[in-house]
């Protein structure tokens, strides 16, 4: 009688112990197939960006090596927010990729109210690569230089006007910084994404833009620019003759970051298997070469290390943009 009453009360945890390993033989399972169709890649900005540009070059890798063709979904607007609602809907299954940028984590700083946690609503798989921004100038402009920049900005408040990818963008916020640290008043205009703003300033639509080095180095060495400025501690080697913006603003630095999400409960097996294939395509000399002759600096952390990122880059971004006076809208 009392081998039958251990018995009894033994199976439930022989249940439960089952079932656990069915789970995971089945997740293992699923992972081992995967991919066994074409996965989305969300972009939350426009075409031409940092973010199109990284997603298409990484992309491409991952359909040589999977056999799965990576489709690029284009969904500006926002900053950010639009394309980043869409993927935390999306099914966790690992057929729905998200790329930010460091709007990612200004958003919630920004933001009363968004419509997913920025925590708990996303899997973080990996930073992709780090990135200043270029500070430039159409040539129409009398201006040479971030001094010049500064001086005619102070005598003409709130003329000059300078394109951005939206509040919560770090573009928006590295011309706020340069505005208050420079004590001058320039204008903000909010386009959909990076590519965007970068073409409004080549099109003399505004007066200066700061964003990538793959959107803006490009029209630099073309001529159709002026660089006055790299966001970077020192000058970028893919364009030495443009200094550092802390060279005439003492204490000047901002870097923008661009990481790959997915929606959050992803089977643990397809997060491993995916961060195993950034991290091998992040390796592969051809990819870094790209990456660093666009002004890329190659990512390729843990997940667990891209959260802790994040959390650190919050209340850092978080004390900035108290100093420079601006608010949740």
């Amino acid at each position: 009688m009392r081998v039958r009453k251990i018995c009894s009360a033994a199976l439930p945890a022989l249940v439960l112990v089952t079932l656990s390993c069915g789970s995971a033989a089945q997740e293992q399972a699923g992972a081992d197939k995967y991919p066994s169709k074409p996965i989305r890649w969300i972009v939350p900005s426009s075409a031409g960006g940092g973010n199109d540009a990284l997603a298409r070059l990484i992309g491409a890798r991952m359909t040589q090596n999977w056999g799965q063709q990576v489709i690029v979904d284009l969904r500006p607007g926002a900053s950010g927010i639009i394309g980043s609602e869409i993927a935390a809907r999306s099914p966790a299954d690992g057929y729905t990729l998200l790329i930010v940028a460091s709007g990612y984590v200004l958003n919630p700083l920004l933001k009363a109210k968004l419509p997913y946690d920025t925590l708990n609503d996303f899997q973080r798989i990996t930073v992709i690569a780090y990135s200043p921004n270029v500070l430039v100038v159409h040539p129409s402009m009398p201006i040479r230089s971030v001094a010049e920049l500064v001086a005619f900005a102070k005598k003409r408040p709130s003329v000059v006007n300078y394109a951005s990818s939206g509040a919560g963008t770090i573009g928006s916020l590295a011309a706020a910084m340069l505005t208050k640290m420079s004590g001058t008043k320039m204008v903000e205009v909010p386009y959909k994404g990076a590519g965007d703003s970068g073409r409004a300033v080549v099109a003399g639509e505004v007066h200066i833009n700061l964003n990538a080095p793959s959107v803006l180095v490009p029209f630099i060495k073309s001529g159709r620019l002026r660089g006055l400025g790299v966001t970077s501690p020192k000058r970028m080697k893919i364009i030495p003759d443009v200094p550092a913006i802390s060279e005439t603003l003492s204490g000047y630095e901002l870097q923008n970051f661009f990481g790959l999400l997915m929606p959050a409960k992803t089977p643990p097996a397809i997060v491993e298997k995916l961060h195993g294939e950034m991290v091998r395509i992040l390796s592969l000399a051809d990819v870094r070469a790209i990456l660093e002759e666009q002004g890329f600096i190659p990512g390729g952390n843990t997940p667990e290390e891209f959260t802790a990122y994040v959390r650190n880059t919050s209340v850092q971004w978080g004390r900035l943009l108290q100093d420079t006076g601006i608010k949740p809208q």
